[in-house]
């Protein structure tokens, strides 16, 4: 009866339990949890740059508006050069026989020395220290830079280490699976920062930056401790190392990379615009109270979720990545024409079922974009195949973030509030329609190469 039992939670267990089967033995799901909590620690720094401490500044702190939004979009500075970590990554040197584990390190101090920065910043900008409050704002602009490079430095390598270390069949459920813990990540640092800055007080926000420093340490260093196996042979110093822009060119000339690189970049474009303006968009024009607006968050990271699960499926069994990049796009349309109309139509739910599509369509459409921006790389080069989607990815959407605000300012300036959100949702509909354009050459080429086999493929099998 007991080995009847423990049969049946074996062959249960992996349909229910979250990413279990993305396991296997060269990955075991431990290693795998603990490998996925470098994104824990990227999780918990995007909600303080991008949330805690760009509304401290404004409010709290009475900075300008145009230099905090500086400050955040400094990160975006360094999005360009994750292809550049990344191709580091595949070619480095080392005695030791690590390739990504010094990258990954190297991340992590820059994200400590960030947070350890940051602290004295925020005292001399709220006149609690003993200084000009130049060097202050000198100093949060130095500690922003220093934590977006660190985040780009760690994220690039740990994906290249899970795809090192899984086999190539798994490497979709692995993807999902990471990016699932970003999301966990998001997620459980938001809830835990607001609680404890619920009554604001400089000097906790300062124990709360401390904290965070200590936290990403803790947990980059368990992360990677003992994942990378050494193998001097790949790192020795009398190897070869190309040229990053020989590696590039030969990345580009891959069938379908330039193509699948300008989708991701559109699509990112189409989906991100909207990111800081749903919840205004709800309370002023569907007068939604500020506890109504904060659920938006969690229905965009619930629809998240579920394709993270839905992407992670289907590309496990051999599912076109640019189709389902596609499909994503598709939800998206979906999606803003129903936030579009909830307006006209005065409905709450339509708006929130919007909501939760867009987190849909984007997490699709992200989880394949990345999925076959995987496959384009060998194991030679799947640093600089991973850091050039990263690249892509990273600046769209910080341009996304700041053109969405720009633009609904602008027409809101001359055709009221309503017209400017609908303006930036509209015009998000004719980006991801440009972007099922971009995708339609890689779909139906995959589609080809399909039935020309026996086998039903996918990029997984069939890279071209």
């Amino acid at each position: 009866m007991s080995a009847r039992m423990s049969g049946i939670w074996m062959a249960v267990g992996p349909r229910f339990l979250p990413f279990a089967d993305a396991a296997s033995a060269d990955l075991p799901i431990g290693r795998l949890l603990r490998l996925s909590l470098f994104q824990i620690s990227a999780g918990m720094a995007l909600v303080l740059l991008n949330g805690t401490l760009n509304r401290v500044m404004i409010v709290e702190f009475g900075m300008s508006a145009a230099i905090v939004a500086t400050m955040v979009a400094l990160p975006v500075v360094v999005a360009p050069f994750r292809a550049l970590i990344g191709h580091r990554s595949d070619t480095y040197r080392s005695y030791l026989g690590w390739r990504r584990v010094p990258f990954i390190w190297m991340g992590t101090l820059l994200q400590f020395g960030g947070f350890a920065i940051m602290p004295f910043a925020l005292l001399l900008m709220s006149g609690s220290g003993a200084g000009p409050a130049w060097v202050g704002h000198a100093g949060a602009a130095l500690a922003f830079l220093l934590v977006g490079t660190g985040v780009a430095t760690a994220q690039t390598a740990g994906l290249a280490l899970a795809g090192d270390l899984a086999p190539q069949a798994k490497r979709p459920r692995v993807i999902a699976a990471l990016y699932m813990m970003l999301l966990v990540g998001t997620v459980a640092s938001g809830f835990l920062f607001g609680r404890l800055l619920g009554d604001f007080d400089p000097l906790r926000l300062i124990q709360v930056v401390q904290g965070a420093a200590v936290a990403t340490l803790l947990l980059n260093v368990v992360a990677l401790w003992k994942q990378e196996p050494r193998d001097p042979t790949r790192t020795r110093h009398d190897r070869i190392r190309p040229a990053f822009a020989e590696t590039w060119t030969n990345l580009a000339r891959r069938p379908g990379a330039r193509r699948l690189l300008v989708a991701s970049g559109a699509g990112t474009l189409g989906f991100g615009m909207q990111d800081i303006l749903l919840e205004p968009y709800g309370g002023q024009v569907l007068g939604l109270s500020v506890g109504a607006t904060t659920q938006l968050t969690a229905l965009a990271a619930i629809g998240a979720l579920a394709a993270f699960f839905v992407a992670a499926r289907l590309l496990e069994r051999s599912f076109d990545a640019p189709r389902l990049a596609a499909i994503g796009v598709l939800a998206g349309i979906v999606s803003f024409c129903a936030v579009v109309l909830s307006a006209p139509v005065e409905s709450v739910l339509l708006f929130r079922c919007g909501v939760g599509g867009i987190g849909f369509g984007g997490g699709l459409f992200m989880l394949a974009t990345l999925s076959a921006a995987m496959e384009l790389g060998t194991a030679d080069d799947l640093g600089i195949a991973l850091g050039a989607w990263g690249a892509v990815q990273a600046t769209a959407a910080g341009v996304a973030i700041a053109a969405g605000g720009v633009i609904a300012d602008a027409v809101s300036s001359v055709a009221g509030a309503l017209a400017g959100y609908t303006f930036v949702y509209h015009l998000e509909i004719l980006l991801l329609f440009a972007t099922l354009a971009i995708l339609g050459p890689l779909a139906a080429h995959s589609r080809r190469a399909g039935d020309r086999n026996s086998t039903r493929f996918g990029m997984a099998q069939f890279p071209g």
